[in-house]
């Protein structure tokens, strides 16, 4: 007996994206039933990510189908790159006119920003890229999770597992949420109290920036020209 794909859910893979905020609610939506999971690129080339780990995708831009979810990814300077790169945007906004949901992952409400489809709308970002959100017109919120309508934002890496579970909740139920939760034996204990800047301290932030600075700059000046070409004044 055939399945029936209930969830279409696209996420974007692309060089340079950070694998973590992908293969977390990846894994998530994995297990969640009558769902169907792509992974997209513009080619079925293998993309390799910050980290050196190679992904494959399993659809094209073209030969995407309507999705149910759209999930997009942070990253170092393939965030960057993606915020300028017109293939992609467009992509996004194709597929962002009939999405149920829109979604990001980390630094990846930027690219979504970046497409115009995050103006109007409270979002999620790492912390450290907060401001730049701000400036492309998103009103940013600081919990680990954001939901605003049909906007679902995750904020810096590890929240994308958080981010998948609340999905999960919203196209499956609670309880196939919980299930999933428990399957994964998600119930995180740090080692320690320094998992956002509001617990990490002064000191330890400024050293997380500066080992960031080069790429907080690049994707800086990236957002400033992507404002000027959403005609966004700030």
């Amino acid at each position: 007996m055939t399945t029936q794909i209930k969830h279409q859910i696209g996420l974007l893979i692309y060089p340079g994206m950070t694998q973590l905020d992908i293969t977390g609610p990846h894994q998530v939506f994995s297990l969640m039933p009558d769902t169907r999971v792509l992974l997209l690129w513009k080619t079925l080339e293998p993309v390799t990510s910050s980290e050196g780990m190679t992904i494959l995708p399993t659809a094209t831009f073209k030969d995407c189908p309507p999705l149910d979810v759209l999930c997009v990814p942070g990253g170092s300077i393939g965030q960057v790159e993606m915020m300028q790169d017109m293939e992609v945007l467009e992509f996004l906004k194709q597929q962002g006119k009939t999405a149920k949901y829109i979604t990001s992952v980390c630094t990846g409400s930027l690219i979504l920003a970046a497409a115009g489809l995050l103006q109007g709308y409270r979002a999620a970002c790492h912390w450290a890229f907060r401001n730049q959100l701000e400036m492309l017109g998103v009103e940013v919120g600081c919990e680990r999770v954001v939901v605003d309508r049909d906007r679902i934002t995750g904020g810096g890496v590890t929240a994308g597992i958080d981010f998948g579970l609340v999905l999960a909740g919203k196209l499956c139920g609670e309880e196939t949420a919980k299930m999933i939760q428990l399957l994964l034996e998600y119930n995180p204990a740090p080692p320690f109290n320094a998992g956002s800047p509001e617990t990490a301290g002064e000191i330890l932030v400024d050293r997380v920036q500066k080992f960031g600075e080069k790429l907080i700059q690049t994707s800086l000046e990236t957002t400033k020209q992507t404002a000027l070409r959403l005609g966004i004044c700030r």
